[in-house]
C-alpha cells in the first residue's frame, strides 16, 4: 500500500519528463493515486507524448490557469475521468528570461512583471478555486517555490512573482481551512529543469547549493522534491497547512 492509494490528485503544469511536475506525477502514482496531468497550447502535444513515460499513461487535460474559460470548464473535464479530487499539484510558472531575469531588475517592464505574478502566484488561487468545488470532502493543494525570503543572483522579478507565491499560499490557507483544505508549498534548492535552463546565471546558484547544502544536492534529482510533495497531498499532515517545506538539502538553514 501507499500512501497516496485511493486518491485523486491533479498535477498542473507538467511538460517535460524532467520537471518537478513530472517527478511528482510518477511518485503519486507509485504512491497508489489516480493521476491526472495538465498543459495548454504548444505544450500540450508535448505532455501528451511524455505522459506515455509515466508507470500508468494518466488523461492529460487543456488547462490554461489564466484563461477563465478553462477555468470554469476544469471540473467538468476532471469528472469526465474521476469523481472528484483529493490532491492539486501547483507546478506552474513563467516570467520572460529576456526581460524579467539575469540581472534585468530595475528594467523589468510591468507588462511582463504582471504576466509573470499572474501566472506563477495568482494562478495559484485560481486553480485552488477552479478545483474547490471537486473537494467537498476537503483535501491539499500543494505548490512549488524558490524560497523568496531573500534576493537570489538572476532571480529577479520571479523572486518577486515567487514573494506572492508564498503570500498567496498563506491566505489560501486561511480562507480554504474551514473547507477542510490544506494549502501548502515546497521550497525546492535549484533544478535542472526547462525552467532554470530559462534563468540566465543560473550556474551560479547551483554552485552555492554544492558548497554550503549540509546534505548536499543533486540538482538533476527531482525525486525528493516530488516526495515531499506527495507526501503533503497524503493524510500524514492533517493538521499542517500555510506552511513551506523546504527539499534543499538544508541549505536555507545555514549562514554565510
Amino acid at each position: 500500500m501507499g500512501i497516496l492509494d485511493g486518491k485523486r490528485i491533479l498535477v498542473a503544469g507538467v511538460t517535460m519528463d524532467t520537471s518537478i511536475g513530472f517527478a511528482t506525477a510518477r511518485v503519486a502514482q507509485e504512491q497508489g493515486a489516480t493521476v491526472l496531468i495538465s498543459n495548454f497550447g504548444r505544450a500540450l502535444n508535448i505532455t501528451k507524448r511524455i505522459a506515455k513515460r509515466l508507470p500508468s499513461e494518466p488523461p492529460v487535460l487543456e488547462l490554461d490557469v489564466t484563461d477563465p474559460e478553462h477555468l470554469e470548464r476544469l471540473p467538468a473535464l476532471v469528472r469526465e475521468h474521476v469523481d472528484g479530487l483529493d490532491g492539486v499539484v501547483h507546478s506552474i510558472a513563467y516570467g520572460n528570461p529576456e526581460t524579467l531575469l539575469g540581472g534585468k531588475f530595475l528594467d523589468g517592464p510591468w507588462e511582463d512583471v504582471a504576466q509573470a505574478v499572474q501566472v506563477s502566484a495568482y494562478s495559484l488561487k485560481s486553480l485552488a478555486l477552479a478545483c474547490r468545488p471537486l473537494m467537498a470532502d476537503g483535501g491539499s493543494v500543494v505548490g512549488l517555490t524558490f524560497d523568496a525570503t531573500v534576493a537570489w543572483p538572476a532571480y529577479d522579478w520571479m523572486g518577486v512573482a515567487k514573494a506572492g507565491l508564498e503570500s498567496c499560499s498563506r491566505y489560501l490557507a486561511r480562507d480554504l481551512g474551514p473547507d477542510g483544505i490544506r494549502v501548502n508549498l515546497v521550497s525546492a534548492g535549484p533544478l535542472k529543469t526547462l525552467a532554470a535552463k530559462a534563468i540566465p546565471g543560473f550556474e551560479e546558484l547551483e554552485t552555492m547549493w554544492t558548497t554550503r547544502a549540509p546534505l548536499g544536492w543533486d540538482e538533476s534529482d527531482q525525486t525528493p522534491t516530488a516526495q515531499a510533495v506527495c507526501a503533503l497531498l497524503s493524510d500524514f499532515f492533517p493538521a499542517t497547512t500555510g506552511e513551506i517545506v523546504h527539499v534543499d538539502g538544508g541549505f536555507h538553514a545555514m549562514g554565510a
